[in-house]
C-alpha cells in the first residue's frame, strides 16, 4: 500500500463526529478525502451506498474479509459488521490526498496501530451522557431500545479516550469545528 497521511475521527454514536469530518472536508487546502467503510447495517433514509457507506450483505462482507480486502473490520453490534475497504485507501492516497475516517472507537485504534505516526487519532467526546442521549433521541433514526444500546455502549466506548492523540469535547460546534481543524492542519504540516 502507498504512503500518504491518515485523518481518524472516532465517538460514542451521536457524538457528532460526522458532523465535524464533514466540515473538514469541506475545507478545500486540507486535501481530504473521506473513507466510505463498508458496513452490514440497513441503509438510513438520507444515506446513499458508496458516499456514506458501502452497504454489503453480512455474507459478502464476509468472504471479503476471508479473502483480505478489508484494512481492519469488526462486528461492532451482534450482526453488523463494520471494515475499511483496502482499495478506498489507495485510490486516495493515488490521487495525492489524506484519507480522513469516520470510525466508532475500537475501528479507530485498530486504524491508529497500522498506520502508527501516520495517523492522527481524534476522539469526539459529549459534553456528558445526558446530553449524548439528546442527541440520539432527537435523530429519530432508532427505537428506544437501540438508543439505550447505543448509550451503553457509549459509556465503555468513553473508557478508550485516553488511547487517542486528541481529544475534542463536541458541547459548541463551531468550537468543536475550530478545534478539529487546528489540530488537522498542524498534523499534515509536521
Amino acid at each position: 500500500m502507498s504512503q500518504g497521511k491518515a485523518i481518524i475521527f472516532s465517538a460514542p454514536s451521536g457524538a457528532g463526529k460526522t458532523t465535524i469530518v464533514h466540515h473538514l472536508l469541506s475545507v478545500p487546502d486540507l486535501k481530504l478525502s473521506f473513507s466510505v467503510s463498508a458496513t452490514t447495517r440497513s441503509k438510513r433514509i438520507h444515506e446513499a451506498d458508496g458516499k456514506d457507506y458501502h452497504f454489503i450483505q453480512v455474507d459478502d462482507f464476509l468472504k471479503r474479509a476471508r479473502s483480505g480486502e478489508f484494512l481492519e473490520w469488526e462486528e461492532v453490534y451482534q450482526g453488523q459488521y463494520y471494515g475499511t475497504l483496502k482499495s478506498e485507501i489507495e485510490k486516495i492516497w493515488a490521487d495525492g490526498r489524506n484519507v480522513i475516517f469516520d470510525l466508532d472507537v475500537l475501528g479507530g485504534l485498530n486504524l491508529k496501530k497500522i498506520f502508527d505516526d501516520r495517523a492522527l487519532s481524534v476522539f469526539v467526546k459529549p459534553p456528558s451522557i445526558e446530553a449524548l442521549r439528546f442527541r440520539l433521541r432527537n435523530r429519530s433514526t432508532e427505537t428506544a431500545e437501540k438508543i439505550a444500546m447505543r448509550i451503553e455502549k457509549a459509556q465503555h466506548e468513553l473508557s478508550y479516550e485516553p488511547r487517542f492523540d486528541v481529544v475534542i469535547v463536541n458541547d459548541i460546534l463551531e468550537d468543536a469545528f475550530i478545534h478539529a481543524e487546528q489540530h488537522v492542519r498542524d498534523f499534515l504540516n509536521k
